[in-house]
């Protein structure tokens, strides 16, 4: 999630029913492929900060037109070898980064939460690249995901009132991610994490270099230091504030 510089453009429509209508070529990814799964991570408790961040009204993901088409050619390639995407964020209201700021400078951490940066601090999480505080998610180009296996058992479920170890730990261990073994759990801050991490078995291996590449036919590119962050420059622009809010039926 690399800084970047870019002008922070509020959404007049602040209301979950204004909010339907989406601004600057923002759409509901379920609306041009709803067989890519959801998980978004931080619209609940499963995520490094242990509560949903501000601005996420609803589990929907976000994203610029261009990224949902582009998102739904990967998905197609993915089809015939019983693989789907699954998303765990997309559009990240600017709300949500100034939260983690805060969070990250509240002097607080929780063991729940240092398994996520078992290395290091909490504080020092942007110094290093693992948050920014200008995210390339609020303009809707950028996008966390990972890969399921249709084949697998997917039905663990992440439980809140139970001790899971680190996100470096083998996948029995950590918490359950219902998706393929990347060798770390999502928004892994640490060197494991890092696409080409060599501290990683030949399967992790192979899982992160068919997700990169999928990807990569379609245009995204990959932020080194998490195989799980993709953009695509194409679609890139101001960033936004608009809440996202649950999807009309």
């Amino acid at each position: 999630m690399k800084a970047i510089m870019i002008a922070l453009a509020v959404a007049a429509a602040a209301s979950p029913a204004a909010a339907q209508s989406l601004p600057g070529g923002f759409v509901l990814l379920r609306d041009i492929d709803p067989t890519i799964l959801q998980d978004i991570r931080y619209a609940g408790s499963n995520n490094f900060v242990g509560r949903p961040l501000r601005g996420y009204g609803a589990a929907e993901c976000v994203v610029k037109r261009a990224v949902g088409l582009a998102l739904q050619r990967v998905q197609q390639e993915l089809a015939p070898q019983k693989l789907s995407l699954k998303m765990l964020d997309c559009y990240r209201p600017a709300r949500a980064s100034a939260d983690m700021v805060a969070w990250s400078r509240d002097g607080r951490e929780t063991p729940a939460q240092k398994r996520y940066n078992p290395a290091f601090s909490k504080k020092d999480l942007f110094r290093l690249g693992y948050i920014a505080e200008r995210s390339g998610h609020s303009t809707g180009a950028a996008v966390d995901l990972t890969l399921v296996d249709l084949k697998a058992d997917n039905s663990a479920v992440f439980d809140p009132a139970k001790t899971y170890a680190d996100c470096t730990a083998p996948a029995s261990a950590r918490a359950p991610e219902a998706s393929v073994d990347m060798g770390t759990g999502y928004d892994c801050a640490d060197v494991k994490a890092h696409t080409a991490a060599r501290s990683i078995t030949p399967g992790q291996r192979g899982w992160r270099n068919l997700l990169v590449a999928a990807m990569a036919r379609q245009g995204f590119v990959n932020y080194w230091k998490e195989w799980w962050h993709f953009s695509l420059p194409s679609a890139g622009g101001p960033a936004y504030d608009f809440p996202i809010s649950a999807r009309r039926k």
